[in-house]
């Protein structure tokens, strides 16, 4: 699969990487199979170790599933709300996050977990690490779909300097080596109307949880 014919390549931080627009032209047959993972898991409203409710609907496929409760941050192989396995990866979602890894420098990257979110107007995500991985030698991918919004990446400490950066429909991001734990996290969606997910943001996340 050739998704880079025309991208501009974007440096966001040591090890990190914004390929504009790499997968816009995957867009419609991505969102396809997005909509059948949620047929199968639906979104659902987690909450924080705290007890605090995200802003953002969320679901997975994949061998795993990231999950969210007051008993912790974790990965899962059986989604508690249909109390089944999650949703087998699609194969292009797969073939994506392996060649975008593969762009950025990161061969042989073999997601096992795709992490769905899907942003509402008012949604954000603040400044966190993905750490509840075993290996940090696998990269992140994340993929940006629907609406904009501000990308903000920081460093090895919430204090750090944050880089914004504009996320637009089709982006994909890769982040690992020196910026594998890096902060980071989305201001807040605005109000706005796209063709394809209305007005609404989906992104992406792929990661290797072992």
């Amino acid at each position: 699969m050739m998704l880079f014919p025309d991208t501009e390549t974007v440096p966001i931080a040591p090890g990190a990487v914004l390929f504009r627009g790499a997968v816009a032209s995957q867009a419609v047959e991505l969102l396809k199979r997005v909509n059948e993972v949620i047929a199968q898991s639906p979104l659902r409203r987690v909450v924080t170790p705290m007890g605090k409710p995200m802003s953002v609907d969320m679901t997975n496929c994949g061998e795993v599933g990231w999950v969210s409760d007051r008993s912790g941050y974790r990965y899962e192989r059986l989604d508690s709300k249909t109390g089944r396995p999650w949703p087998a990866m699609p194969e292009i979602l797969m073939e994506i996050a392996r060649e975008c890894a593969d762009r950025a420098g990161y061969a042989g990257f073999t997601p096992d977990a795709c992490l769905i979110n899907r942003y509402s107007v008012g949604s954000k995500m603040g400044l966190h690490q993905d750490r509840d991985e075993i290996d940090f030698t696998q990269p992140i991918v994340s993929i940006s779909l629907g609406l904009p919004i501000t990308f903000n990446f920081g460093g090895d400490t919430r204090s750090a300097t944050t880089r914004k950066v504009k996320l637009e429909h089709g982006d994909a991001v890769v982040f690992g080596g020196k910026s594998r734990l890096a902060f980071h996290g989305v201001g807040t969606l605005r109000r706005g109307e796209h063709p394809l997910t209305g007005n609404h943001r989906f992104n992406l996340t792929f990661r290797r949880s072992l």
